[in-house]
């Protein structure tokens, strides 16, 4: 059966997934982890994403995060295509490092946050990287330390996640019993997929569902519950209405720049660059007017493509509206 598109409005909690091609690793040791991390963060506050809870482990990686104005997938590419380059350089390899396409599940918060932030952080107690909740509160590869603060990092939001706990230092001890309880659950696979069964809590919610003459919804990309499926479905399907017109227009404007690019004798990456060398400015100049007037773009979506400001943006079609 296809896979679905993606549900990526910004401001969406997502327990994301990433695993290694193959099953294979996608970190060798404490430096490639520092790395991951450190980039993780990064780009989360240069994109505005929100991360609650994660853990690194040898062959994959979790994410809990609420996606900034740029959505989840604009994170997740520049994370994993920046990461993959920096470990086939440091590793003297070539090829593909991840699975093709990681996993995101929209979830419900109201229902679903303690529980992800737990099933995320018992990661390495699960996988036998750490034997005890006390190891884990000093485990540097998970957000759990952050939390019980035991570790540092500005990028990491842990007021959210204590708030959901209580008030004060009350919060962190709540947590962690919630932890030690959470703990003994398993591998809880409704946590890492959505689906009508694991939406409704197993099959016995969904006969109990009918039963009641009531018709559960689901979605594989989606853990929550009937109304916050439906929702989130409708939403979708709105923005993809809205969408369809916008995204030809990208796909002409960036056919325009690979063509103009080939006739210049430049790279894209050249053009992306913001170098100034001729004839890179009046290629910008045309393919600015015709990506707002002909294509429909706004300002903002032409300097992305053109790798410019949207003030030059501006700029140039002022001055092209004076001619």
């Amino acid at each position: 059966m296809p896979r679905g598109p993606r549900l990526d409005a910004p401001g969406t909690l997502h327990h994301t997934i990433v695993r290694g091609i193959a099953q294979g690793v996608i970190v060798k040791d404490d430096n490639d982890r520092t790395a991951f991390v450190n980039r993780m963060g990064e780009l989360a506050q240069q994109t505005g994403t929100t991360i609650y809870a994660w853990a690194l482990m040898d062959n994959h990686a979790h994410i809990l995060l609420k996606s900034g104005h740029l959505g989840l997938s604009a994170y997740m590419r520049k994370l994993l295509s920046w990461y993959a380059q920096y470990f086939n350089r440091r590793h003297k390899r070539s090829g593909h490092l991840f699975q093709n396409r990681y996993k995101s599940i929209v979830c419900e918060e109201d229902a679903y946050f303690q529980k992800l932030v737990a099933y995320i952080h018992l990661n390495p107690i699960r996988a036998g990287m750490v034997q005890s909740l006390e190891e884990l509160n000093s485990h540097p590869w998970s957000g759990h330390a952050v939390i019980m603060g035991k570790r540092q990092l500005a990028w990491q939001d842990i007021d959210t996640v204590l708030e959901r706990f209580g008030q004060g230092r009350e919060a962190r001890a709540t947590y962690r019993r919630y932890l030690e309880d959470e703990s003994g659950k398993g591998r809880q696979p409704e946590l890492v997929g959505g689906g009508l069964v694991r939406s409704q809590g197993g099959w016995s919610g969904v006969k109990s569902l009918r039963s009641q003459g009531e018709k559960a919804l689901g979605d594989e990309r989606i853990l929550g519950g009937t109304e916050f499926v439906k929702s989130v479905l409708d939403e979708a399907e709105e923005q993809v209405r809205q969408q369809l017109s916008h995204q030809t227009g990208i796909q002409r404007a960036q056919n325009d720049i690979e063509e103009a690019c080939s006739a210049a004798t430049l790279t894209v990456e050249q053009f992306h660059s913001g170098s100034r060398i001729k004839p890179l400015p009046a290629i910008r100049r045309e393919l600015s007017v015709r990506f707002v007037r002909e294509y429909g773009l706004t300002l903002a979506e032409t300097a992305r493509q053109l790798g410019i400001t949207t003030s030059a943006v501006y700029q140039i079609l002022r001055n092209e509206s004076k001619r």
